[in-house]
């Protein structure tokens, strides 16, 4: 598994209300999304910056998905280009589901 980092600057600052409807506009694209396990979306306390935090089952899944058209979205969307941080992810703890997960 691998966790990948998304984040980016926002053109003004965006309450978690206005984050809420944003992210819910976008959230169905991810939905049954191949190797995708799980999508947080999120925004800073000071509502500068947005982005995803991401667990898949590969790299090369996600790497299917973060394409220049992608990132062209985002931009359009978000007003700035996104960072992305790869993370090797060998073990989540799902409390939701009582289980350990290593793969």
């Amino acid at each position: 598994m691998i966790t990948v980092i998304v984040e980016f600057k926002l053109p003004k600052a965006m309450s978690v209300d206005e984050a809420r409807v944003t992210f819910l506009s976008t959230a169905p694209k991810y939905q049954a999304l191949s190797g995708l396990i799980r999508k947080y979306y999120f925004v800073t306390e000071d509502g500068s910056k947005a982005g995803g935090i991401y667990l898949w089952e590969s790299r090369s899944h996600a790497e299917q998905v973060y394409t220049d058209e992608w990132k062209t979205f985002v931009r359009g969307k978000y007003g700035s280009d996104p960072s992305l941080t790869y993370l090797a992810c060998p073990v989540v703890v799902d409390n939701t589901t009582h289980q350990i997960i290593s793969v």
